[in-house]
């Protein structure tokens, strides 16, 4: 409660205990007290309702009017703890999607699992803001009737949903849940334009088609009916979300589909520190992770309400993908975002003027190697003379001109690059090797960053990331630092052939990279020149190449211990001598 609040509810709480009171006696206490006046009282009183502090009834002798009365401090507390108690914890949630999990197995669509999660929640979340909108037009002297007409207007919820397709209506008939469910996604999606994306293309009709999918949608239902999801906070909600996909990596990862472990994304995201007021895109989107870490970074270090001034743009060419994604940043209780769908390379969304719209962060994992995108289809696309300036790549690989949009999508004063890409692309030659000059001749590139094997569902190979800069300090001016992060990993703890960046050696990568300094097998800035006379190579282990470990060896110590061996073998071999001069005796008798 805010002070000026706390101050006022004080003052009533002295005069008036727990009796009930009506509005001109609380007007005349926060006249004396606080030389409230009429439209002021009405606030205070509104505010202390919203706020779970003060109960309001009708007058039982006037129905025109209102009874007021002020809760105590444990009343609020024990609702509060009521509150808690019944909240989902985090582990909770993960019982429950393990569980749904375990249900689908390889079967179905993993889709289907986010898609009713984000549904129960939108629908769960509208009942909480009926109730709400209810108690305030009761409170406002509407009879019951226009207060639940009122309440189900669209001002008051996120999203307009009709009471039929509410989550608890459509659960009240398990035989036509696919129908149900079909309906409901047509006409939320008609009322609710920006769900059209997310449902136009779930067909849950299609999806129960067989015995056994419709069993699976009955039990994913009640799965998902056990427990309420209004009151878990986004944070839980989101990781929960993250977890299914997460879970689901390795499977998707052999039908080709690219997950960029969380920990790689903190480590760039750190490394480019996006502020408040700042803008940052994604040409590459997938599932929205790279968005929500740069929003949850400023929030971490800037707060909640400066998380909400950092613009976020994203660009996704696979519907189904970008469908995630824009349930990802829902669920995340992230709106300030712009997802669009397109081939990138080839026709940017996300313009200003005749050329590509610049961004203060631009960060991305796009598809290593990707095939089809020659000189003449780029060529093809919009405003390739501003985004391909160094050049084109071949046919086989399209990392350069990905590397290549994503500095033409950064502004030039403040603009800042991450990029996470195949470690390949650093030193193969031809005409990447073309286009790698041409960008290191612009002094762009700020650091490489080799990272540990193993650490991505879809390939062992290393991985590195390149972070750009259109404003270089003047001290890294000529120079590229090098990190070598090769040996910076732990086990995964859920997937046994995996690695991961654990906290202590993100906070090393990082600290490195701001520190721009060279460490003994670890960092190394280096000149342009260098660079040059190894033929624009940017391969890491070029410039440095992790120390092996010497061991001390005590020389007096392992002395003695190889004396003592000996003296043990000699030991042995008299015993053995001793043994053949028996059995040879033995023998001539």
């Amino acid at each position: 409660m805010p002070k000026w609040l706390e101050s006022r509810y004080k003052s009533l709480r002295d005069e008036l205990g727990d009796s009930p009171f009506r509005f001109e006696e609380a007007a005349n206490i926060l006249r004396e007290k606080h030389k409230d006046e009429g439209d002021q009282v009405n606030f205070v009183l509104s505010e202390l309702r919203k706020s779970g502090w003060l109960s309001v009834s009708f007058d039982p002798a006037d129905a025109r009017k209102r009874v007021y009365k002020l809760k105590s401090i444990g009343e609020v507390i024990s609702e509060t703890l009521s509150l808690e108690k019944n909240q989902l914890t985090r582990g909770d949630l993960e019982i429950l999607l393990k569980k749904a999990a375990d249900l689908i197995r390889t079967r179905v669509d993993y889709t289907f699992i986010l898609v009713l999660l984000f549904y129960k929640r939108i629908s769960d979340k509208w009942e909480i803001e009926f109730e709400e909108a209810y108690r305030e037009a009761l409170a406002d002297g509407l009879s019951e009737e226009e207060a639940k007409e009122e309440a189900k207007n669209s001002i008051y919820h996120d999203f307009d949903i009709p009471d039929e397709f509410l989550w608890e209506n459509i659960r009240k008939e398990p035989a036509r849940l696919p129908e149900n469910f079909s309906k409901a996604m047509k006409v939320l999606a008609e009322r609710n334009p920006e769900l059209k994306d997310v449902f136009e293309n779930v067909d849950f009709i299609q999806f129960t088609a067989s015995r056994e999918n419709a069993e699976i949608l009955r039990q994913l239902v009640e799965l998902f009916s056990a427990r309420p999801l209004h009151h878990v906070s986004p944070d839980i909600l989101g990781d929960a979300y993250e977890w299914i996909i997460r879970y689901f990596a390795p499977q998707k990862a052999k039908e080709g589909e690219v997950y960029t472990p969380r920990e790689v994304i903190k480590l760039i995201v750190e490394a480019l520190d996006p502020k408040p007021g700042e803008s940052a895109y994604d040409p590459a989107c997938g599932s929205g992770g790279m968005l929500i870490s740069s929003f949850q970074h400023v929030e971490n270090e800037h707060g909640e309400t400066e998380a909400d001034k950092l613009f976020l743009f994203g660009q996704e060419a696979n519907h189904k993908t970008l469908t995630l994604a824009k349930m990802n940043l829902y669920i995340h209780d992230i709106r300030n975002a712009q997802l669009a769908l397109g081939d990138t390379l080839l026709y940017p969304k996300f313009k200003k003027g005749e050329g590509s719209k610049k961004f203060d962060i631009v960060i991305a994992n796009p598809p290593w190697n990707q095939d089809g995108y020659p000189e003449e289809t780029l060529k093809k696309g919009e405003f390739w003379h501003e985004r391909y300036r160094f050049g084109f790549n071949p046919k086989q690989s399209a990392d350069w001109a990905w590397i290549q949009h994503m500095v033409a999508s950064a502004g030039d004063g403040t603009g800042r690059v991450g990029v996470v890409i195949d470690n390949g692309c650093l030193f193969r030659g031809g005409k990447e090797r073309a286009v790698r000059t041409g960008i290191l001749n612009a002094d762009v590139i700020e650091a490489v960053i080799l990272l540990p094997e193993k650490l991505f569902y879809n390939t062992g190979a290393p991985g590195a990331i390149i972070i750009l800069n259109k404003n270089k300090p003047a001290e890294r001016k000529d120079k590229a630092l090098f990190i070598n992060a090769s040996q910076e990993f732990e086990q995964h703890p859920e997937v046994r052939k995996l690695n991961r960046l654990g906290d202590e050696h993100i906070k090393k990568i990082v600290q490195a990279y701001k520190e721009f300094t060279d460490r003994d097998g670890f960092s190394r800035a280096v000149s342009l020149e260098e660079i040059k006379e190894n033929d624009y190579n940017l391969n890491v282990t070029l410039y440095v190449f992790p120390e092996e470990e010497t061991e001390v060896i005590d020389t007096a110590q392992e002395w003695e211990a190889l004396r003592k061996i000996e003296d043990e073998l000699a030991e042995v071999e008299r015993k053995i001598e001793g043994y053949l001069e028996e059995l040879g005796g033995a023998t001539d008798v």
